[in-house]
């Protein structure tokens, strides 16, 4: 059984976050996003506290498919060290487990 995760990480702009989930869709990286927002955040940064509003980005691929993702994630996002974070996906419906990995899977040159 192939390994499923959803994969979350924010952008400071809806814009952002859409160009990211486009690309990453695309390439066929995840089998599809999400653009969740805007959300309140809390968070340390470089030793100081902050707060800000961001747009979470959920994405879902496979387990295989997840390091292309996370690099493509890294390389694209605005901040030097965003959070990208993968959380496996214990169960779900057969039929969408299917979709993702069909929908990740390179296509044949």
């Amino acid at each position: 059984m192939t390994d499923y995760v959803q994969v979350s990480t924010a952008t400071p702009a809806r814009e952002q976050a859409a160009e990211l989930a486009k690309g990453a869709v695309a390439g066929r990286l995840a089998a599809g996003a999400q653009i969740v927002g805007p959300v309140g955040s809390a968070f340390w940064h470089l030793g100081e506290f902050g707060v800000s509003e961001e747009w979470r980005l959920l994405l879902t691929t496979t387990g295989d498919r997840y390091p292309e993702l996370e690099k493509f994630l890294l390389d694209q996002q605005p901040w030097d060290n965003p959070e990208v974070i993968a959380t496996p996906i214990t169960a779900g419906a057969e039929r969408c487990l299917q979709w993702i990995a069909e929908s990740v899977t390179p296509l044949e040159p």
